[in-house]
């Protein structure tokens, strides 16, 4: 089949066209712009691809993907309409090829993409051939997305939205067997009004999964909680509740009386310790052992801009970190603390989600920096009346560059480009 996606440079999009390819599909795309490392995997795997929208550039297909960033309006949107050509979001698309697939779907507010990363990992280490799609990057892999021979697949499962004639949560199209839920709060305000619209959805999934599939989930995380409370027809693997119980103070996973050490592995905070719990368990459910997966997890490198190191200049070591909701940032921060307790760390938030930037969570922001001796908030909207407080980069920057070298550690938090603020940094320091 000749399929055309709109929307292609999204990580998404773009691990959806892989997964195409394999299929023996014909596959192009196009973008308002193409940019690294998107723009290099597409030409590695070689997807034809069109720069902008314009009506003419529309080639012919026998189906079109659309992403969610497009609406109404756009050029190529609106000839497919007048011509009534056949057209998919991408969810939908990725499902129909997932139909005979034992499907692992990870989902939550926060840790969505390192879970799914460290699950593929456990599989393909311990030999298992699988297909996964995964909104990130990952040194421990060529691509984010690969069909695989397996019937296996792991697919990091957004709530989001699937596009514009779709607002179902993108996580419906997967008809998951197995489901990890890491957490539930309130995000993406743009789409949902309060966390009961986003309970909804939830609730809309767990309604699908099969009686003999498997959801995972916290039992102390009370919003995951009450989700399931509200009805569930097929097996539960409640963490810290009956036989599973996850310590991250002695770093242990006990299960039924049985005790698993994970403190050799690698990636650092309780939110990581959380990640690799249910990771594990999700592995169990094919058979891998506990130890099986905690020896492949030690070799797991992690995921680009979680916690990654960047480099160390003139004694600072600077950190970037996708964090951009209350809960994750205080995380990040007390991960970044224990890390080096003796240390002064600053840390630089951009509050660049629809949800931070129209100050939903504004009353819980403040307090999770408290593991930071200072912190700098980019706040375009003017959110926060306070002096750390700036609406512009620039008279951020400046500020940064008075203190810069009052501190040991720079952590990065934002979910947008985070080179506007790293390449700064490193100029800063280099020229004093």
């Amino acid at each position: 089949m000749r399929i055309h996606i709109l929307g292609i440079c999204g990580t998404f999009m773009a691990g959806l066209a892989q997964i195409l390819k394999e299929s023996g599909h014909d596959v192009s795309g196009a973008d308002a712009k193409f940019y690294p490392p998107m723009s290099d995997y597409l030409k590695k795997i070689g997807i034809k691809t069109i720069e902008g929208y314009e009506k003419k550039s529309l080639p012919e297909a026998d189906l079109y993907v659309i992403g969610n960033a497009l609406s109404r309006g756009n050029e190529c949107v609106e000839e497919i309409l007048d011509q009534k050509l056949p057209y998919v979001s991408g969810p939908e698309m990725l499902g129909k090829e997932l139909k005979n697939r034992n499907v692992f779907a990870i989902s939550g507010t926060h840790g969505k993409t390192t879970t799914s990363y460290m699950l593929a990992h456990i599989f393909l280490d311990q030999g298992r051939e699988i297909g996964y799609l995964v909104g990130g990057i990952s040194d421990d892999f060529d691509n984010p997305a690969c069909l695989g021979k397996d019937p296996i697949f792991v697919i990091e499962a957004d709530e989001y939205d699937s596009a514009f004639f779709d607002k179902r949560s993108k996580f419906i199209h997967y008809s998951p067997t197995n489901l990890i839920i890491n957490n539930i709060e309130f995000d993406h305000a743009d789409i949902f009004k309060d966390i009961e619209d986003i309970k909804k959805q939830f609730h809309h999934l767990i309604k699908i999964i099969k009686s003999s599939g498997n959801i995972i989930y916290f039992d102390d995380d009370s919003t995951s909680k009450e989700v399931i409370e509200k009805g569930i027809w097929c097996n539960k693997i409640g963490i810290n509740s009956n036989g599973v119980k996850a310590d991250f103070e002695s770093k242990e996973l006990i299960i039924d009386d049985e005790i698993f050490q994970l403190n050799e592995l690698p990636l650092i905070g309780e939110h990581n310790f959380k990640n690799y719990v249910c990771s594990i368990l999700a592995a169990k459910l094919v058979g891998i052992s506990e130890t099986e997966s905690i020896n492949s997890l030690k070799k797991f490198k992690g995921v680009k801009r979680r916690m990654d190191f960047i480099k160390e200049i003139s004694g600072i070591r600077i950190y970037d970190d996708f964090a951009h909701h209350p809960t994750a940032i205080k995380l990040s921060c007390s991960a970044i603390r224990n890390k080096y307790s003796d240390k002064k760390i600053l840390g630089l938030i951009e509050l660049g989600s629809n949800t931070m930037s129209s100050g939903y969570h504004k009353e819980n922001l403040i307090s999770s920096f408290d593991s930071l001796d200072e912190f700098l908030i980019l706040d375009p909207n003017k959110n926060y009346k306070i002096n750390n407080a700036f609406d512009s980069e620039n008279e951020l920057l400046k500020n940064l560059e008075e203190k810069i070298f009052d501190y040991d550690i720079i952590l990065i938090m934002t979910n947008k480009d985070s080179l506007k603020f790293i390449n700064p940094i490193i100029n800063s320091i280099e020229k004093k």
